[in-house]
């Protein structure tokens, strides 16, 4: 049977997305690009905002339309939390809650009687995420939240921590890296969190145990919280095969704010954290949330957090302005932010993440970092190539000869950028 996967939201609903890939094509199902050639269409649902629901829903509709012969899956956050509306949206077949995600593959082929072979029956080698278009692997380490910020729905839908074996996770990667993957990226929904669960695991000795025992040359980190890392955490990045980059969210510069927000780490803090990161590795690259108009924002929070924004240096910021959604604490807060000036915040946020972003580009000019490359095109004759540095900045270049650099690492210097794309400008001969 040909199974379509899709996905909205956080990169831990993709890495959910490759383990469904790999229970399906074990039992010799092949996944295939388009819905239209799709037997199966599953779509992993969003929810963290009222707009990711609504994304969510129209998908739904627009994958039933493009193929209503198809059986049409649904699961992830927005299925789990509104799992009746869900079931009744017409062409819905099965709703798998995030309870049971783990066992969709067997829900999915048990449900539709669909046929299994064993797995030698699938193509040695075959991964679905070049299928997909994408270069780097999801990994997910861990599900669920300990904690409970005041804005948070996700951990309602994801409910409590749950961490993966050590060794299940290094067995994936080394899989995958058998499979031609050269970049993982270890996420969940607390992935600092990882091991309160297991006895003597914590996210510092499982990647430890990464670094020594897989060969994959490359290791991001999805988000994580900035209070869970401890002190000697960045010592591991001494290793070049840890990426150094980290997006560390943390939702607003004010800390009457972030109290509001029932935030467990306060914004100086955060500066502390920064430093031990960019003393013990140059060049270091964080990124980051902030949520504008919180209930009860005021002028002067607002200032603050425009303030340690431009003293922090982000080279890029994910903004949300605020909407409340049942069954948060914050919900129910006084004072909401009119939306006409959350608008004009969101605005005035955008204009100074884009400044320092640009500003950050600017510094890597210059620099000669290795880039892994993700996709080519033809323009005008040349093969242009475009791929991610260490640090997560994207790069573009132009091949003069027919070498296909696909899914390869090679050493840049950067010599430009292109400030109306935010792109870098890469040049082989000026390594």
């Amino acid at each position: 049977m040909k199974i379509h996967l899709k996905a909205l939201g956080c990169r831990l609903n993709e890495a959910e997305l490759e383990q469904w890939s790999q229970g399906f094509r074990a039992s010799g199902h092949r996944i295939v690009t388009e819905a239209v050639d799709a037997d199966v269409v599953i779509l992993n649902t969003c929810a963290v905002t009222q707009e990711a629901s609504a994304k969510s829903r129209r998908l739904l509709n627009r994958l039933y339309r493009e193929n209503p012969a198809s059986h049409l899956v649904v699961s992830g956050c927005y299925a789990t939390l509104e799992a009746e509306q869900v079931a009744a949206n017409l062409g819905v077949d099965l709703v798998v809650p995030n309870s049971e995600k783990d066992q969709l593959p067997q829900k999915v082929m048990q449900a539709f009687a669909l046929p299994t072979m064993p797995s030698l029956a699938t193509e040695p080698g075959e991964n679905s995420l070049f299928l997909r278009g994408r270069h780097r692997a999801f990994i997910k380490i861990q599900d669920g939240c300990r904690y409970r910020c005041t804005f948070c729905i996700v951990t309602v839908a994801r409910g409590a921590e749950r961490s993966r074996a050590e060794a299940d996770i290094i067995a994936e990667i080394n899989q995958l890296a058998e499979q031609g993957i050269k970049e993982i990226v270890l996420t969940g929904v607390h992935v600092g969190g990882y091991g309160s669960d297991l006895e003597h695991s914590s996210l510092y000795s499982l990647v430890k145990r990464l670094l020594q025992d897989t060969d994959i040359p490359r290791i991001r980190f999805a988000s994580v919280e900035p209070w869970d890392l401890p002190d000697n955490f960045f010592e591991l990045f001494a290793n070049p095969r840890l990426m150094p980059h980290m997006h560390l969210p943390i939702q607003s510069g004010s800390d009457s704010v972030l109290r509001r927000m029932a935030r467990r780490c306060k914004t100086t803090e955060f500066k502390q954290l920064l430093a031990q990161a960019r003393n013990s590795v140059a060049n270091f690259n964080v990124t980051t949330d902030i949520i504008v108009g919180f209930p009860g924002e005021t002028e002067q929070e607002w200032e603050e957090t425009l303030a340690f924004v431009e003293a922090i240096g982000f080279s890029h910021i994910h903004i949300f302005s605020y909407s409340p959604r049942a069954g948060t604490k914050a919900a129910g807060l006084a004072n909401p932010v009119p939306e006409a000036l959350k608008k004009q915040r969101s605005q005035m946020l955008h204009s100074l993440a884009e400044q320092a972003r640009l500003q950050w580009l600017k510094q890597q000019v210059g620099k000669t970092l290795p880039v892994l490359w993700e996709q080519q095109k033809s323009d005008a004759g040349q093969t242009i190539y475009t791929g991610y540095t260490s640090h997560y900045c994207k790069v573009s270049a132009i091949r003069h000869d027919q070498a296909n650099l696909d899914n390869s690492i090679s050493t840049m210097r950067l010599t430009g950028l292109d400030e109306s794309e935010g792109v870098l400008i890469g040049e082989w001969d000026a390594v």
